[in-house]
Parts: structure tokens; C-alpha cells; sequence
């Protein structure tokens, strides 16, 4: 028999703070962009959508 004693509400706190972590860490990878990288998009989208209204046709 072994004589060491476990806490098992430690041990269900310490699945639970990595799983916490794994989930985290997804979701980085998921949804992380920096705020470079959304100026970027944001700048990207105003150029293009400005290039497009500038070579509409005005038909009157």
C-alpha cells in the first residue's frame, strides 16, 4: 500500500487550469491576430473598396 495521501480537489483544479490552458492556446491560434495585421486588412479593404469606386461607371 502506498502511504501518500491525494487531494483530489487539487488534482481535479490542475486538469482543469490545463485544459483551461489547451483551450486558451486554440483559441489563440483560432482568433489571434494582431492589431497590425487587422489595421493591415482594414487598410487593404479602404484601398480596394476606394480603387472600385473610383473606376465605377455614372451612367445618367
Amino acid at each position: 500500500m502506498t502511504d501518500k495521501i491525494i487531494n483530489f480537489r487539487k488534482g481535479k483544479k490542475r486538469v482543469a487550469r490545463a485544459q483551461k490552458e489547451q483551450r486558451a492556446t486554440e483559441n489563440r491560434v483560432k482568433f489571434g491576430r494582431t492589431k497590425a495585421e487587422k489595421l493591415l486588412d482594414t487598410t487593404r479593404d479602404q484601398k480596394a473598396k476606394s480603387y472600385i469606386d473610383g473606376h465605377k461607371r455614372e451612367d445618367d
